[in-house]
């Protein structure tokens, strides 16, 4: 692969992603109306997720194209996608079709040398992304977990907390999520972090937030009950634990970042309960700081744990909660020697991200994953001025850490 020629016409593309997208999908359509059912064409925000992942994978490959963890991403993704059951020939047409619409996006940038590039970096691509499918399928790993819903206990109006047990256990590490999927809704996928470390019973828990025009979580949290069975990807993500016990962690979790923090806590009390570490509970009100017996429970049994718990003061926005988490950071000592781990919705987790080493943490010691949006966020604009002189970060671009899968 030449990185110069492929990252220089990239960013010709990127330039025009909305219509790159809509021209790689309708020449797929066309010319391949068979892996149309592999997509929620029924759901027009879907599709637009859609776009935003695959542009997220990309741009991943893009700026590590000499990093050499690049193929265990890429294995990974291919693990993944047996969830939407990719073939071989469906990545061959996937393929044929994103070259066909760089080659229009780009226009005079697209030459034959850049053609050429770009069909050697989708094959190596495709290879290393099929190896992780048929490794998985060697180790005998479904393409998902059908899970049945053994319990569901509701925390006011838009919040659930779903006990489910796989058919089939599970492996996992505490902090990483799984991509959930309802049958009747085939092709939505959403991720969802896993809320408890492993268990003997090989249950496992998830929190679900109801997003206003979300379609799956509005069917998980009004519509799912005892004895439905739900859908598990492949477990995936880098928020594990890897501080060691003679060194002191800060968790910070806002709304169901709770899941996976209250996972790594479980975790820190099955390997040793003397961890030094200072938890973060931050909501856009008092009344979402739910799951207090379970953070109570936690407590008891870290003697070093300190909590502090954050919301906006009565009456005020909910944005003020972040301002108060920063206030309260900031008042804290000891950062150079602090592991940090933040879970939560994207806009706060890069926004705290960001103010972290400006407190004194490491860079390389803040730890966190990056999801796809969650429809909150500023809607792009509609106009090409408006782009040009107020362009929003791309919701599929992440500057540092871990893409989302596409």
């Amino acid at each position: 692969m030449d990185p110069e020629i492929l990252r220089s016409s990239f960013a010709v593309v990127e330039r025009r992603a909305e219509f790159a997208v809509k021209y790689f999908y309708s020449h797929l359509f066309r010319h391949h109306p068979d892996v149309r059912g592999l997509f929620p064409l029924d759901f027009p925000e879907d599709m637009e997720r859609q776009r935003d992942r695959l542009f997220a994978a990309l741009t991943h490959v893009m700026e590590r194209l000499e990093d050499p963890r690049l193929p265990e991403y890429l294995r990974e993704l291919g693990r993944d996608h047996r969830k939407y059951l990719a073939e071989p020939e469906h990545y061959a047409a996937v393929g044929a079709s994103l070259l066909a619409a760089f080659a229009v996006v780009a226009g005079p940038a697209w030459s034959a040398e850049v053609e050429k590039a770009w069909a050697e970096a989708y094959g190596a691509i495709t290879n290393v992304m099929l190896q992780g499918a048929w490794e998985a399928q060697q180790h005998g790993e479904p393409p998902w977990w059908d899970a049945e819903v053994l319990a569901r206990t509701r925390h006011g109006d838009d919040l659930v907390v779903l006990t489910l047990r796989p058919h089939r256990r599970l492996r996992y590490s505490p902090g990483q999520y799984v991509s959930v999927n309802i049958p009747r809704l085939p092709g939505i996928w959403r991720p969802y972090s896993l809320a408890n470390a492993p268990r003997a019973d090989h249950t496992v828990d998830l929190h679900i937030s109801r997003v206003e025009d979300g379609v799956l979580s509005n069917a998980l949290v009004r519509q799912t009950w005892e004895g439905d069975v739900l859908r598990l990807g492949s477990p995936g993500g880098g928020l594990t634990l890897r501080t060691p016990a003679d060194r002191p962690l800060t968790l910070i979790a806002a709304g169901t970042g709770w899941a996976p923090v209250k996972a790594l806590l479980q975790q820190l009390q099955q390997l040793d309960d003397t961890y030094e570490a200072r938890l973060f509970l931050v909501a856009r009100d008092i009344s979402y700081l739910y799951d207090r017996d379970a953070v109570e429970h936690l407590q008891a049994r870290l003697p070093r744990l300190a909590v502090t718990f954050i919301t906006p003061a009565p009456g005020r926005p909910k944005a003020q909660a972040t301002e108060r988490l920063l206030t309260a950071l900031g008042n804290r000592a000891g950062w150079t020697r602090h592991d940090v781990y933040l879970a939560g919705p994207p806009k706060l987790v890069a926004e705290i991200g960001a103010a972290l080493p400006s407190f004194g943490t490491p860079a390389e010691r803040i730890f966190h994953d990056l999801l796809p949006p969650t429809g909150e966020e500023r809607p792009r604009p509609v106009g090409p001025a408006e782009w040009l002189l107020d362009r929003p970060q791309p919701a599929w671009h992440n500057p540092a850490g871990r893409a989302p899968h596409a």
